[in-house]
């Protein structure tokens, strides 16, 4: 521990679930990643090209779509958050927190970019924009609104506590949970539910295409021919208590936030805002470096972004500490990022593992973080993960056992 740190009291991850491009729950995105099974399939773009995308099956088809009295917001964003939160008995353990607690004492934060944008693009392209007319039964405020998303979750979980959106580009759900932490702390609810949610929508798609982003291939982080990065989509969630469930239970140690303002979109060239942030969630966590066991990159593939946050963990880690970029097996799910890869994170511990980098054939030499690029089996006790958005808004998580 850190001379003269004080260390916050942990928030217990006690339920955790993850639907992405490897599967819904779980179990199946485990046995992907066992299996070495990436989620990543080429699609063509208009105007030529291809790239990879990390997409979830089976939304648009699906046969229960969101009627009764939420049908106001059937959309394919919140038709992937009822999925998701239908995994791993997820809803169940919220309903033993709203019986607990009471469902005013019970938060809801989910981070998000688009939230149901594809919808509105879907409206536009089926009606003309001139008219001023999307259609009869457009509702923004269900499906394109952020505020929708926590909407939907909490009107369909029956929780009436505090609740937010996070909207800090592809940091937004890892910062909710700090938003989740301190309101915990606060004495402002005695459980909250985090999570996150974006779809690969086309303005995602093309936008990166248009700042030269968007990767022709499978993203490849740390690879020495990193091109950029491939678009996923992915809903997941967690459940913060004050309390732990069983003996050794998992819980969020600590957590840091920074700002670079140092570019609309390009990260500081020498990371200094990601360092920021990571020597801040250790300080929370009262950990020293040599603490963590397992690195979960931010990774995103793109040449600046590696190559600013290798140096900053190089300059916090050396070079000892495994890391790994698992955006390669999933696409880079934008503001459902920073739970996709805590979840993956979790289950790291859980199951004693650390996941390759996908697609990463010749790690660049001119970066000196030690990349995992093989499943690799062993103790995981602490785990730091790294997420980093647009305008450096950046945010690291420590997850390991409570105390």
């Amino acid at each position: 521990m850190p001379e003269g740190a004080t260390p916050a009291l942990p928030a217990y991850v006690t339920s955790y679930t993850l639907t992405s491009a490897l599967g819904a729950g779980n179990d199946a995105t485990l046995d992907a990643l066992r299996a070495h099974r990436g989620g990543l399939r080429s699609r063509g773009l208009r105007g030529g090209g291809t790239t990879w995308l990390g997409l979830v099956d089976g939304l648009e088809e699906e046969a229960a779509a969101i009627t009764g009295p939420l049908r106001a917001f059937d959309c394919r964003a919140n038709r992937l958050l009822r999925l998701a939160l239908a995994q791993d008995g997820f809803m169940r353990e919220v309903a033993r927190a709203r019986d607990r607690y009471g469902p005013h004492r019970v938060g809801c934060f989910i981070g998000t970019i688009g939230s149901g944008l594809q919808d509105l693009e879907q409206r536009y392209q089926r009606h003309d924009p001139g008219s001023g007319d999307l259609g009869p039964e457009v509702r923004l405020d269900c499906t394109i609104h952020l505020y929708s998303a926590p909407d939907y979750c909490r009107r369909l979980l029956g929780l009436t506590g505090p609740a937010a959106t996070i909207s800090t580009a592809c940091s937004s759900s890892a910062k909710v949970f700090c938003s989740a932490h301190r309101s915990l702390a606060a004495g402002l609810c005695d459980a909250a539910i985090v999570g996150g949610i974006d779809c690969a929508n086309e303005t995602f798609i093309y936008g990166f295409r248009a700042l030269g982003l968007l990767s022709g291939a499978p993203c490849r982080p740390w690879d020495r021919n990193r091109d950029g990065l491939s678009v996923g989509e992915a809903a997941g969630f967690a459940l913060l208590e004050r309390e732990p469930r069983a003996e050794g239970a998992i819980a969020l140690l600590g957590f840091g936030e920074s700002a670079d303002a140092y570019h609309i979109t390009a990260p500081h060239p020498e990371g200094n805002g990601a360092e920021a942030a990571m020597r801040s969630a250790l300080r929370h966590a009262g950990l020293l470096p040599d603490d963590i066991d397992y690195i979960n990159l931010h990774g995103s593939g793109t040449p600046a972004n590696d190559a600013s946050e290798d140096q900053a963990v190089h300059r916090l880690f050396g070079d000892g500490i495994p890391c790994s970029g698992t955006k390669g097996w999933t696409g880079h799910t934008q503001g459902a990022a920073g739970i996709a890869e805590a979840v993956l994170s979790l289950l790291s511990i859980k199951h004693g593992f650390i996941p390759a980098t996908l697609n990463t054939a010749e790690p660049d030499p001119d970066l000196k973080a030690r990349i995992v690029l093989r499943n690799t089996a062993g103790a995981v006790k602490r785990v730091l993960s790294n997420s980093f958005g647009f305008g450096g808004s950046n945010c690291a998580l420590v997850f390991g056992a409570g105390r």
